[in-house]
């Protein structure tokens, strides 16, 4: 079977499209032929080697974690699905799993669930990283109610779009940062109000009382930043890094450094929220297995809106 894989940490040269024998599962896994797998920011991080000090790999790797597909094999004790479901979920190969951007892989059952009905292939591959992460951030560590305030952070990328559609269902007033040429696309799935952050600096002209949430998904000193913005008992949520401790206490607010959980029980939910309408994909360009490496590329040189899906099979 083909596979994307790297030998060596790089930037998206390393990328090889290599024939690999077909993985089997084991306990509690089912092996999936896989339609669609998204790239998200993880991934390049991993393949450029900025976790390899504390998370040491076993290379050639193949590359990717979400995906979707059909369960083709599966352990005799595996009761939770059958050969012909139709999935979505997660299988990195630091994981557990043997890496998504594959014709074939072997995934946890922990970590899949039965796809949405009513999307594509391509569609559902996009989502597992970026719905979960909207899900846990929004309904379990902020809790979010109606008519409560929400500045989002980067809301035309991947988790971004997804938490923004969130928020509008939840009854929340919602404001993201973007680039000036991202306003009617955000306002499109629900943004309220727009603040272009080339132009303007969104601590400067908070909502009278502050936020009652900010979603991070931009990091730096936009994390920092945005303690300025909450409201006391208010709550912060990163993607990216733990917020401060010290300035948490200082605004007597709630953090929360988010690792996602892109288990069934979050797959679930947005399996769920998808198939109410309430959360629709976004996808920014799909590119076949062949092409992986142009992928990363467009991927790591700008700012797609929503997420790059590499499809593996029509």
């Amino acid at each position: 079977m083909k596979a994307a894989q790297f030998r060596d940490y790089g930037g998206p040269e390393v990328i090889e499209i290599n024939e690999i024998p077909q993985p089997t599962p084991a306990q509690d896994q089912v092996l999936i032929e896989v339609y669609a797998a998204t790239i998200n920011p993880f991934d390049y991080k991993v393949r450029r080697g900025y976790m390899k000090d504390s998370m040491p790999l076993k290379l050639p790797l193949t590359i990717g974690g979400n995906f979707s597909g059909i369960v083709v094999g599966a352990e005799s004790e595996v009761t939770k699905f059958k050969v012909g479901d139709k999935v979505f979920g997660q299988s990195y190969a630091f994981g557990g799993g043997s890496g998504a951007i594959a014709e074939y892989a072997v995934a946890s059952v922990e970590n899949i669930a039965i796809k949405p009905k009513n999307i594509s292939y391509i569609e559902a591959g996009s989502l597992p990283l970026v719905g979960a992460s909207a899900i846990q951030a929004l309904e379990q560590h902020i809790n979010l109610k109606d008519g409560q305030k929400i500045l989002i952070h980067g809301g035309a990328g991947g988790i971004g779009s997804i938490a923004i559609q969130l928020a509008k269902y939840l009854g929340a007033y919602i404001v993201t940062t973007v680039s000036g040429e991202e306003a009617e696309f955000v306002k499109s799935l629900g943004a309220d109000e727009v603040i272009d952050y080339q132009k303007e600096k969104f601590e400067e002209n908070p909502p009278a009382g502050g936020f009652d949430a900010v979603f991070d998904t931009v990091g730096g000193d936009t994390l920092d930043r945005s303690f300025k913005v909450l409201k006391k008992g208010g709550v912060l949520v990163s993607m990216l890094g733990e917020p401060s401790k010290e300035l948490a206490l200082k605004y007597e607010v709630a953090v929360f450094g988010q690792n996602t959980q892109t288990n069934s029980k979050n797959l679930s939910r947005l399996k769920e929220l998808v198939e109410q309408g309430v959360i629709k994909p976004q996808i920014d360009r799909v590119f076949p297995l062949d092409q992986t490496r142009e992928a990363f590329e467009y991927v790591e040189t700008g700012h797609p809106r929503g997420k790059v899906v590499i499809s593996i099979k029509e």
